[in-house]
């Protein structure tokens, strides 16, 4: 596996002209405990304080902490049978075979862990084993770290002893390489993920400038390939908290081919207070989006409960008591009234 590429130190992106001399030190410390990287794709694109930029390029507001914050805010480890497996829900485990990434999103909930490793051949023998002896695992999802970072060969390897085992019926990949290194995109990666069980891509995006023009060709050589997409978003003050960035990243997911899946609220992750929108404002994004786009273009909001508790969706209802229901630009109507 080769380490990807890009901007990846203080003094990098301090003469790339992407931080600030001032916050050099501040940036450091930053860098010190948490990794950095910005994959060449996206530092053509991004200018310091564009939505781009504020996902991927470290700041000091990262180094406060709020008291509600945890360096593992969904319970990842009390659902960890074993290194690489998180098995949560009974009928679906998370595989992490890396946690390399092509960039590191400054709000991700797994940041005190991603940056380096691969599991060994031992760690993932066992975990397959783990997979095998569990009938009821019905779909299995790659994650990481991005597992489209691995070498297409050992990629191939993971997706093969999936695919061999009986009830084990979809795999799902969650990404953002598509985007942020297209590059990778290329015909070994696209051999690797040809198998018979089903394999869908889950590819994270947060807002329509991360679809570049080689963005675009890599997520439609996926779907010419048979393999269908989904969108992850996260909900973000400053990238995409406004019901225009967000009704501009939907339609470009469903004009790419992608369809709308999830929209997260920010897990509380440590360091990441200033990326939080309150709920009650997420809601209403969602109340105002439906009013704006089809159906195709509309994501489930969701919470990760914090501590392991599993996702819910959280967004806006739309029946009130005495039978009114709210139609998607807030006017309320009589439930059995004519049209």
């Amino acid at each position: 596996m080769s380490r990807p590429t890009g901007l990846r130190t203080v003094p990098q992106l301090i003469d790339a002209g992407l931080a600030d001399e001032a916050d050099r030190d501040a940036l450091t410390e930053v860098a010190r405990r948490l990794p950095v990287g910005v994959s060449p794709a996206m530092a053509a694109v991004l200018t310091p304080g564009d939505p781009v930029a504020r996902q991927l390029l470290p700041t000091p507001a990262e180094l406060d902490v709020a008291p509600d914050e945890h360096p593992d805010p969904i319970g990842d480890a009390r659902h960890s049978p074993l290194p690489g497996l998180v098995h949560r829900y009974p009928d679906r485990v998370l595989l992490t075979p890396t946690l390399l990434c092509a960039v590191y999103c400054r709000f991700c909930f797994r940041r005190d862990v991603v940056g380096d490793g691969v599991l060994t051949d031992a760690e993932l023998a066992a975990a397959l084993d783990y997979i095998r002896a569990h009938p009821q695992i019905w779909e299995v999802i790659l994650t990481g770290g991005d597992p489209l970072v691995l070498a297409p060969r050992r990629l191939g390897e993971i997706i093969a002893a999936l695919d061999a085992i009986p009830h084990v019926r979809v795999l799902r990949v969650h990404t953002r390489v598509p985007l942020v290194a297209p590059e990778r995109v290329n015909d070994d990666l696209l051999e690797a993920l040809r198998v018979p069980t089903p394999v869908y891509v889950a590819l994270h995006s947060n807002h329509a400038r991360e679809f570049t023009p080689a963005g675009r060709a890599a997520c439609a050589r996926l779907v010419d390939h048979g393999l269908p997409m989904l969108s992850q978003t996260v909900l973000l003050r400053g990238v995409n908290d406004s019901v225009e960035a967000l009704e501009a990243l939907m339609r470009t997911f469903v004009e790419n081919r992608i369809r709308p899946y999830y929209l997260h609220l920010l897990d509380r992750a440590e360091g990441t207070r200033h990326f939080r929108v309150p709920l009650d404002e997420g809601q209403r994004l969602v109340r105002t989006l439906r009013g704006r786009v089809s159906g195709l273009a509309q994501p489930v909001f969701v919470l990760d409960i914090p501590g392991g508790h599993g996702k819910v969706p959280i967004g806006p209802g739309y029946l009130h008591e005495g039978g009114e229901v709210e139609d998607p630009w807030g006017r309320r109507h009589r439930l059995g009234e004519g049209r």
